[in-house]
């Protein structure tokens, strides 16, 4: 969300664009200089969301991790407790018992060898996640130069490789989010939409925080969270008060 509090954006051939005449409006609505409390916050990312569809809510938290040292890169998932507002197609590769209870929980496809042939052959890509029982990684890594690019590549840490199919695939349906720290320690994830009411975005919202407060590595020195942003899709960023989650 860091390029989002300038009114000029950098065109990919270096040119500057200028920003519209409403994103600077509502850029204006925004005070920089201040930290806003939970409800604040939510309430300003409403009134300065000017797009045309209903705009996902995203949050940054900026961590004091070192993530040179392995135990200081975070990663893991997160169940919103009121969702994201997108249902995610899931595929689940998995045999026997474990196939049949992804069915029964609502996976949109479910196969083995067979599922993996049709992404290696066709490319084939039409779902959102895939799960995975432990038996079927070692065939998975083979395509990895498919899956990795796309984000698509389970993994024990998110809850995608695991026996118990079930209660991974309800788990996405209702609404879990990755998440995972970059170079520079930066946590982005998802918090709902535009649309939802303020009350269930500030529920997600501190559900999410909660998470990420929960993984705090042992080896961190000194203020775990530098500070943590909320924005709309292509709107302004806000800050929120730290000092509003103890609350």
């Amino acid at each position: 969300m860091e390029g989002y509090d300038s009114p000029r954006i950098p065109h990919k051939e270096g040119r500057i664009m200028k920003r519209s005449k409403r994103y600077t409006a509502n850029l204006e609505k925004v005070d920089k200089s201040k930290v806003y409390t939970i409800e604040e916050a939510i309430k300003l990312v409403k009134d300065t969301s000017d797009a045309k569809f209903d705009a996902t809510v995203e949050i940054a938290m900026n961590l004091n991790l070192d993530t040179k040292k392995n135990d200081q890169q975070l990663r893991g998932a997160v169940v919103l407790p009121h969702g994201t507002g997108k249902v995610k197609k899931i595929l689940v590769l998995a045999k026997g018992d474990a196939a049949k209870a992804a069915r029964e929980a609502g996976a949109d496809f479910v196969g083995d060898v067979d599922m993996i042939q049709k992404i290696e052959q066709e490319n084939w890509f039409d779902y959102d996640v895939i799960i995975a029982t432990p038996e079927m990684m070692p065939l998975l890594v083979k395509i990895g130069k498919l899956l990795v690019p796309k984000g698509l590549m389970p993994n024990p840490k998110t809850g995608t490789v695991t026996m118990d199919t079930a209660k991974a695939v309800l788990e996405t349906k209702k609404g879990k989010v990755n998440y995972r720290t970059d170079s520079f320690g930066n946590v982005h994830g998802i918090i709902g939409k535009v649309s939802f009411d303020n009350d269930k975005l500030v529920e997600n919202l501190k559900a999410f925080v909660e998470a990420i407060m929960k993984v705090k590595p042992s080896t961190v020195k000194g203020s775990y969270v530098k500070n943590i942003s909320i924005s709309s899709t292509m709107g302004p960023g806000v800050k929120l008060d730290l000092n509003s989650f103890d609350k």
